[in-house]
């Protein structure tokens, strides 16, 4: 019954290959939440995996209804030890991306697991089955060493992240007693490098709209009408110039973030966000006055996603009726979501661009989030990691991405901190998606024992 006995639990647990047999298992079930003939294998996720480990494990388990109808059930399971002890919250979602079948190298599939060399493949085992399954065999190594866990924990597994996590919001609202907790902890997104820890305590939150121009009815002849006619594809463009300069600096006023704090800054001083896997970083991009891991966890990010006028894979000699651009802002805490597109469109009409019009996406989209890096259960988090691994952890403010923190705090008014068990290059979101084994033996090592100090004792939420 000791610390590092649930460690050496977990760590034959994985050495075994039990841990790459369950993710496999997890993998298969087809769970894409944006293809709707996969509806019911959602629910199937959830009542048949994860219902089955948790109840082994103790848990009372309850499948609800989303409360947005035709979307993803949410899966809520309980182990209550003492009415006197720290109660954790943890999460995952069980859905997935697009399968993407058909654009993966040979030899791979989405819901098949491959293991080559030191990568598992498959849709999935990094975001996000892959992740609670670490979690939940840390828990489950602690529970047989130990007897016990030591604190109460509730967790909850929902269907629909990948979609924006509908109804999310509004079953906490109407279930937040059942998932009274104080902190969350939970795991998703990458390390900043594969062999170090990373904690986060929020994230990023993100606004997605297209800007159209649509001027006429059909296209007309570029040599009969050119001069004459205004060219939609013109008029975008030099609207959407206007938004940033030419390195990317962002120019509407409201959309530059007064939350860059000296706290802040130290956290991210030192930090790596080049190097690794992935494509290098361009220096010259983004505000020129902050350092890279400023511009992308203390900073805005405005990015124009896809871009059409004619017919691009067949132009002809016409111009074209009308022209849209899907654009998205990443925002951090500091800047107001609600003045996000009223900012836009006064920018737009005070430099001539009146026909532009934004339309939103109706995609739901998650709220920034942030929690202080001298919160208690961040140094608390941090200095069990240490124990572990040996080394400190990379401590973010906020992760770079999106995800439903904002449900956690604004609604639960929990502490949020996230321990993420992927890395950046593992093609989250693409083909050919993957975990790497060491960091995922290594991340049961460290959930592991970060659960057996828990059970030993710890902070209390303010």
């Amino acid at each position: 019954m000791t610390r590092p006995a649930a460690i050496d639990t977990i760590s034959a647990y994985f050495d075994e290959g039990r841990f790459q047999s369950d993710l496999s298992d997890l993998v298969a079930y087809e769970t894409e939440s944006q293809n709707p003939d996969q509806a019911a294998e959602l629910a199937r996720y959830l009542a048949e995996p994860m219902t089955a480990r948790l109840e082994r494990m103790g848990f009372a388990c309850t499948l609800h209804d989303n409360p947005v109808a035709g979307t993803g059930p949410i899966l809520v399971a309980e182990r209550h030890e003492g009415h006197d002890l720290t109660t954790i919250l943890t999460y995952g979602h069980g859905d997935v991306i697009r399968a993407q079948t058909d654009q993966w190298r040979e030899g791979l599939h989405p819901f098949r697991v491959v293991e080559e060399g030191d990568r598992l493949y498959g849709r999935g085992t990094a975001d996000n089955k892959g992740q609670h399954l670490i979690n939940l065999a840390a828990l489950e190594a602690v529970l047989e060493t130990r007897g016990k866990v030591g604190f109460n924990c509730r967790v909850v597994i929902e269907t629909g992240e990948e979609t924006g996590s509908p109804g999310l919001a509004q079953f906490f609202a109407a279930h937040k007693d059942a998932l009274a907790a104080d902190v969350l902890i939970a795991s998703d997104g990458p390390r900043l490098q594969p062999e170090t820890p990373t904690m986060f305590m929020g994230s990023r939150g993100g606004v997605t709209f297209d800007l159209v121009v649509d001027l006429r009815k059909g296209a007309h002849h570029s040599g009969n009408w050119g001069g004459l006619l205004a060219d939609p594809a013109m008029i975008l463009a030099q609207a959407l110039s206007t938004i940033t300069d030419a390195r990317g600096q962002i120019r509407i006023p409201e959309w530059r973030p007064d939350s860059l704090t000296d706290d802040v800054r130290a956290a991210l001083a030192g930090l790596p966000v080049a190097g690794g896997d992935g494509p290098a970083i361009d220096e010259d991009w983004g505000e020129e006055s902050l350092t890279p891991a400023e511009r992308a966890y203390g900073w805005n990010s405005f990015a124009i996603l896809a871009m059409k006028s004619g017919v691009p894979e067949a132009p002809v000699n016409a111009i074209s009726a009308h022209a849209r651009a899907t654009c998205q802002l990443r925002y951090v805490v500091g800047t107001e979501p609600e003045e996000i597109l009223p900012a836009l469109r006064r920018h737009l009409d005070a430099h001539g661009f009146r026909k532009v019009e934004i339309v939103p996406h109706e995609r739901g989209f998650f709220r920034a989030t942030r929690l202080s890096p001298d919160h208690p259960w961040v140094r608390f988090v941090a200095g069990s990691l240490e124990q572990t691994s040996g080394q400190a952890p990379h401590i973010l403010p906020n992760l770079a991405g999106s995800l439903p923190n904002d449900a956690f705090t604004d609604i639960l008014g929990l502490p949020t901190v996230w321990v993420p068990h992927s890395y950046r290059g593992c093609s989250q979101h693409a083909p050919d998606e993957h975990v790497l084994k060491p960091v995922c033996r290594d991340a049961l090592r460290l959930m592991a024992g970060l659960f057996w100090d828990i059970g030993e004792g710890a902070p209390r939420s303010d």
